[in-house]
């Protein structure tokens, strides 16, 4: 299924499943009063029971909403916990070697193809900050303290149950469901923030910095996460195409290191890291006030947000 979470004018959120054409929605609040269906932390926390009764609410057609008489949500509008790891190499090192056009001076005098041990190791990550989660058709706000505002093209999974020191044979077991996710990140502020070795800080926290959606693909419609094309359009125009196949890290990876000696728990949102060519940086271009980002993976669906810079 295809899960959304949405809003009918200004009232309270609704969960639901997209209908086959894309152009309704089944409206899983409005036909049941089952508790699974209080938001979708809850359809989470349900499990297979609630997956189930999902389903037979998808096949009641009395229950139909047009899908443009509603406004998209992030699937999960609070996550429990995220993780931001970084899993493609070639917008490492792509990035790496862009710095000095955000910032000034000259750029590297010598460029390497060694991304560096520890991001083979192990699927390192931050913690981005999950208050300030959006969905598709949002307006991303551009902090007053950046002029230099950038997309990165990742998707993600959450979680559909908890877990601690879970076995990496198992740890795909976990995962519920995918979406796609736009990690905005106001550049400038990013690299003055890395030599202090924390953070990233107010390089990625600010609100509308966390895009999610437009839906949340459940992981039996997702044959194979590792052959997914990933493109970026922005104003129309595609910028970059690359695949999921590319990462370094499977998020069973992910997964079972984030849960050594620690609790993870079901409905927290993994994500991959930006593809390769992903993000604006690599292409030494940055966001401009009314600029539309769109972001786009195979059976995923597409993320659409414009870009506002602040007086």
């Amino acid at each position: 299924m295809k899960l959304v979470t949405f809003s009918i004018g200004n009232g309270a959120p609704h969960i639901g499943a997209l209908l086959p054409g894309e152009q309704m929605l089944s409206d899983f609040t409005t036909a049941s009063e089952s508790p699974h269906f209080a938001d979708m932390l809850a359809l989470i926390d349900g499990g297979e029971a609630a997956l189930e009764e999902a389903r037979t609410l998808v096949l009641d057609p009395g229950r139909e909403r047009r899908l443009d008489s509603v406004q998209l949500l992030a699937p999960v509008p609070e996550p429990r916990q995220m993780y931001d790891c970084l899993c493609f190499e070639k917008h490492l090192l792509q990035a790496k070697s862009k710095r000095h056009v955000v910032m000034g001076g000259e750029p590297p005098a010598v460029l390497t193809n060694d991304v560096g041990a520890i991001y083979r190791e192990r699927p390192v990550y931050y913690k981005p900050n999950r208050f300030s989660v959006v969905g598709t058709g949002v307006d991303v706000i551009c902090p007053r303290y950046s002029d230099w505002l950038d997309y990165e093209l990742e998707f993600g999974v959450f979680l559909g149950r908890s877990g601690k020191n879970i076995p990496h044979q198992d740890a795909a077991s976990y995962i519920f469901g995918f979406c796609i996710y736009n990690d905005v990140s106001a550049r400038d502020q990013q690299y003055r923030e890395m030599p202090a070795l924390l953070g990233p800080s107010k390089g990625k926290d600010f609100d509308t910095g966390n895009v999610m959606g437009p839906w949340l693909v459940t992981a039996d419609e997702v044959a194979d996460p590792y052959d997914l094309t990933m493109t970026a359009i922005i104003n129309g125009k595609e910028r970059s195409v690359g695949s999921s196949r590319d990462m370094m890290h499977s998020f069973a990876d992910i997964i079972a290191y984030a849960s050594m000696d620690e609790t993870v728990r079901a409905g927290s949102f993994y994500a991959s890291g930006t593809v390769g060519s992903g993000s604006g940086l690599e292409h030494g271009i940055k966001l401009n006030h009314g600029d539309v980002v769109e972001l786009e993976i195979s059976g995923l669906g597409r993320l659409r947000n414009r870009i506002v810079m602040q007086t």
